[in-house]
């Protein structure tokens, strides 16, 4: 999550041959709070000194002697392999303007040097670098994430230790720890996934289709419904306030991020019903009975059951805990939202299983209430 100190402390090298320029630009940074600046006027030791010391910020004099910063550039793309090249440009030339941010610089600052100027494109520059860092570690730890389950999950549910779906289970809170809200909320939901897929399977519309192997499934994949999180930046997926239109589009892409990393599991082991479950879970745990939901606006039937039931076990969930931008809802006010969205955010049937439990609903979530 990016702060004003994380910006502060950010790492700035300024590079430009004229020593005059250098100090102007180090007491204007240095005035508005900046941290961490280095210098130098020689641009042949700026590659050497970004090697080492990886600065979050280049601001790179143009016209220079001996070596001009396009070519400083050039030997800082041989270093900064994943494409992102750091540099604000600095230059009097409009012509030079445009070559550079074609070179692969973000943007640039006019000589004579404008305080306000420098200040708002230093601070936007330094704030996309940081935020660029940060989806850059968590995709690697997405693609951690997606390389540990490909090696814990089996061609079959059977072939799954207890010490293998335990870990699932932890790997799964990865994604949830990042939420400081969530605590025992994977616990609480699948144990009432496996309440409603028990209540369904009584049921003649519903005998033939949910075995105890169905249940055993949703059990153990209905933790895999929020792993997408991980995708998600700090800064939304913690905002206490309400989100902005394009703030719910990135957090509604939990739901294929999430189903898109089970599905590179699911292509190695193509006829494992337990991943095939964890994907329709996580794609489709926030569509609606009434076609409203997301991403794909699936309604009734084509909602798989198993995400039928994990939206009402989640929903449950959701009303009966405090979160951030919410107090926790009383037991009475809960089951009335619940029968209030049969038909509508829940199939009709889910809900009816769902009245049927309530009073076990209460008592779980009772007995793992968040410490």
């Amino acid at each position: 999550m990016i702060n004003t100190a994380d910006i502060l402390h950010a790492s700035i090298l300024i590079v430009d041959d004229v020593e005059a320029n250098v100090r102007l630009l180090e007491r204007m940074l240095l005035g508005v709070g900046y941290t961490t600046i280095a210098s130098t006027t020689d641009p042949h030791a700026v590659c050497e000194l970004y090697r080492h010391h990886r600065y979050d910020l280049i601001l790179l004099d143009i016209q220079m002697p001996g070596m001009d910063g396009f070519q400083v550039m050039e030997g800082l793309k041989e270093i900064e392999t994943d494409g992102y090249l750091p540099v604000l440009i600095i230059t009097a030339q409009p012509d030079h303007k445009l070559r550079a941010l074609q070179a692969g610089a973000k943007d640039f600052i006019s000589k004579p040097f404008d305080l306000a100027e420098v200040r708002a494109r230093v601070n936007n520059l330094l704030e996309v670098r940081l935020l660029h860092l940060e989806t850059k570690h968590y995709s690697i730890k997405l693609q951690q994430f997606n390389d540990d389950l490909q090696r814990l999950v089996q061609a079959q549910v059977r072939e799954i230790s207890d010490a293998q779906l335990a870990t699932i289970l932890a790997m799964s809170k990865l994604a949830e720890k990042r939420d400081d809200d969530t605590g025992k909320h994977l616990e609480r939901t699948r144990a009432f996934c496996q309440l409603l897929a028990k209540q369904l399977q009584t049921q003649p519309a519903y005998a033939t289709v949910i075995d105890d192997a169905f249940i055993d499934n949703i059990f153990h994949a209905s933790p895999l419904h929020d792993i997408g999180k991980v995708a998600i930046p700090d800064k939304i997926l913690l905002k206490p306030g309400k989100l902005t239109p394009d703030e719910f589009a990135i957090i509604q892409t939990h739901t294929t991020h999430g189903a898109a990393t089970l599905q590179s599991v699911h292509d190695r082991y193509p006829h494992n019903i337990f991943i095939s479950m964890g994907i329709q879970v996580a794609r489709a745990h926030h569509e609606k009975w009434d076609g409203g939901g997301y991403p794909d606006g699936l309604c009734e039937e084509a909602i798989p059951l198993s995400a039928q039931i994990m939206a009402v076990a989640d929903v449950y969930d959701a009303l009966r805990i405090q979160r951030c931008y919410k107090e926790a809802f009383p037991r009475a006010q809960s089951r009335e939202i619940m029968t209030v969205e049969r038909g509508k955010h829940f199939a009709p049937a889910l809900v009816d299983a769902f009245l049927i439990l309530e009073t076990q609903f209460d008592a779980l979530h009772t007995q793992m209430v968040d410490k």
